[in-house]
């Protein structure tokens, strides 16, 4: 679906070619341009990513284009919502600079074979549960790099693990671009805003709050209670609410991803969790000392 200029300032943009064209001038004029890459389905934590992306940069390119090759599962890629002209418009009223909304075809014109080395975070966490998953995330985030040759690009904590993997593959092919990984933003109660909570009851929405209940008390006691015990505790006030199936809760290295105890003596501590509350998967984080 095509979409026509709503407003000056505001272009939206199907094409990579006209995308390219567009920005020549902010190029040649050695404007900062930033990227925030998005599936859609915007909320405030979106709207987070490009206020930011303001500050630092003088163009913002916002993209919306819901990726197959991250879904391992068809049914969650046929579900994942869509409402295209309330996120252009959430946009516009940002002060966004251009929207690059591509069709599948655009971004794929052809089969392709995409692996790289992301190290070893790959299979850990989200990897274990979505093999394959970072794969097509760092597949698709390349062509928008591509696409938009971005100086800055603004991604979410609340996915931790991707932004970390999106690392690794900037690093893989040295690309001349600055990562940003901005706050989670949260709800008043806590849950973090998720374009998946749409998805949620009303009675799942209170059920998910137990998510960032058990990171808050992870936090709250990190450093007066033994590692092992923190977990044991958390890891039951989850299991005790009815309508949430824990995948897992840990605290890990924040670089590796991989599960410390009392003698890693580490700081850069990361407590992550995931857990599917009814039907919807739901993940989240805080980050310690």
């Amino acid at each position: 679906m095509d979409f026509e200029i709503l407003q000056p300032g505001l272009e939206v943009i199907n094409h990579i070619a006209a995308l390219k064209v567009s920005l020549r001038s902010a190029r040649l004029a050695q404007q900062k341009i930033a990227l925030v890459p998005t599936m859609g389905a915007l909320h405030s934590g979106h709207v987070s990513l490009v206020k930011k992306a303001q500050e630092l940069a003088d163009i913002v390119v916002c993209s919306i284009f819901v990726n197959p090759t991250q879904f391992t599962d068809p049914k969650d890629l046929e579900k994942y919502p869509r409402p295209l002209e309330h996120d252009i418009r959430m946009l516009e009223h940002a002060g966004c600079d251009f929207v690059f909304m591509p069709s599948v075809t655009e971004m794929y014109p052809e089969p392709e074979n995409w692996h790289i080395d992301l190290g070893p975070a790959e299979f850990l966490l989200e990897g274990e549960f979505r093999k394959g998953h970072y794969q097509g995330v760092t597949q698709i985030v390349k062509k928008l790099f591509d696409a938009v040759n971005p100086d800055l690009a603004f991604f979410g904590q609340k996915d931790y693990q991707q932004v970390l993997m999106i690392k690794n593959m900037v690093n893989y092919f040295h690309l001349p671009v600055e990562l940003v990984s901005c706050p989670i933003i949260r709800e008043e109660d806590g849950l973090a805003m998720s374009s998946r909570n749409i998805h949620l009851t009303g009675e799942e929405r209170i059920q998910a709050l137990v998510l960032s209940r058990s990171l808050y008390y992870i936090r709250d006691h990190f450093g007066e209670t033994k590692i092992a015990e923190l977990l044991e505790n958390a890891r039951k006030l989850v299991r005790g609410t009815p309508g949430v199936e824990l995948d897992y809760l840990t605290i890990a290295d924040g670089d590796t991803l991989l599960p410390v105890d009392e003698e890693s003596g580490k700081s850069g501590l990361v407590a992550l969790i995931a857990a599917k509350v009814g039907e919807t998967r739901l993940i989240d984080n805080i980050i310690l000392n």
